[in-house]
């Protein structure tokens, strides 16, 4: 059956991989962003797909930008079936390096962004008593990192208030679900605009996935969204049950190896061009992929595994077990 898709932060990375996705399902598919470049070529790529494409530039951090937009949507495209939130930006710095703007803006678009789409979809899906919110998140939103505080912050927000609204639905009985996808690294191009303070160019902490990889696993939690979340990669699995059983650990471990392995060995000048006030995809289309090709990968084991839930459950504590085992034989 056809539906009515709107993906936030669909001209790039993984917005744009999962815009890709749906095109092929031959769905209709809302394209939002900054970047017109960037939304003219997601929309080639729906097209392309088999689906039909609406690029609407929008400001996710703009309540009445995201309003307006759905509105176009449900006049051009009808009723909205599945709500994907995406939007993303950052600075890669110290806290202390982090302006209080910086910051805000990170929180507005990573955190409210999503606040406003799901308000926006919900105020629309439950006089319907129909529709889906999908929202991707992060290992980050469940275990922080260094040099990433202000993303790290919105990403645990973004969690807490999917919970909240998620037991606020079943309360009512609402046929409408939420549910939410937490990413390991992922090779997007983000790595190349997002604002950075560290000396040598940004880079995800290894493993890297990619984009097409995760987005088929946001597919499957738009079909199947009673789930609560879904976990996607085995650093994903490792690094949150880490987190449950070993924390203070992490900290230690992290505050040793956080810093290096965000960085490339090539050194930068802080010039490059950078997505926090404008878009980095204005003028030309990047697509969903970084510059991490080579080092990225496109199979994933856990994520054939999270289709089974036994089997998945399984998996998730021995790797857990095994990386609070790695941690502390580490710290001895």
């Amino acid at each position: 059956m056809t539906q009515t898709v709107v993906i936030t932060g669909a001209s790039a990375g993984i917005g744009r991989a999962v815009a890709q996705q749906f095109g092929a399902r031959g769905d209709r598919v809302a394209l939002l962003a900054r970047g017109e470049a960037g939304l003219r070529g997601a929309a080639s790529d729906v097209e392309t797909a088999g689906g039909a494409a609406l690029a609407i530039p929008t400001d996710v951090a703009d309540y009445a930008a995201v309003e307006a937009a759905a509105d176009r949507v449900e006049a051009e495209f009808g009723p909205i079936d599945i709500w994907v939130n995406v939007a993303f930006t950052s600075v890669f710095a110290p806290f202390s390096e982090i302006g209080p703007e910086e910051f805000k803006r990170v929180t507005e678009v990573c955190y409210l962004g999503f606040v406003y789409g799901t308000m926006v979809a919900l105020a629309r899906m439950k006089p319907r008593d129909h529709g889906t919110v999908v929202q991707v998140g992060s290992a980050l939103g469940e275990r922080s990192i260094p040099l990433q505080s202000a993303y790290c912050g919105a990403k645990h927000a973004v969690n807490g208030f999917t919970e909240s609204v998620r037991c606020e639905l079943l309360h009512e009985g609402s046929k409408v679900n939420i549910t939410i996808v937490q990413m390991p690294a992922v090779n997007t191009p983000q790595f190349s605009w997002v604002l950075s303070r560290l000396p040598r160019h940004p880079q995800p902490v290894p493993p890297i996935y990619q984009p097409e990889l995760v987005a088929r696993a946001v597919l499957r939690a738009a079909d199947h969204p009673r789930r609560k979340q879904y976990w996607v990669g085995e650093s994903t699995v490792a690094t949150l049950l880490a987190q449950k059983f070993a924390a203070p650990l992490l900290d230690r471990y992290l505050a040793r190896t956080g810093y290096d392995s965000q960085q490339t060995g090539e050194y930068v000048d802080g010039t490059a061009v950078q997505n926090l006030w404008q878009p980095a995809d204005a003028a030309t289309d990047h697509g969903a992929r970084g510059e991490f090709d080579d080092s990225s990968h496109a199979h994933s084991p856990q994520v054939w595994a999270s289709r089974y839930a036994g089997l998945v459950a399984g998996a998730a504590t021995a790797l857990g077990v095994a990386g609070a085992g790695v941690l502390a034989a580490r710290r001895r």
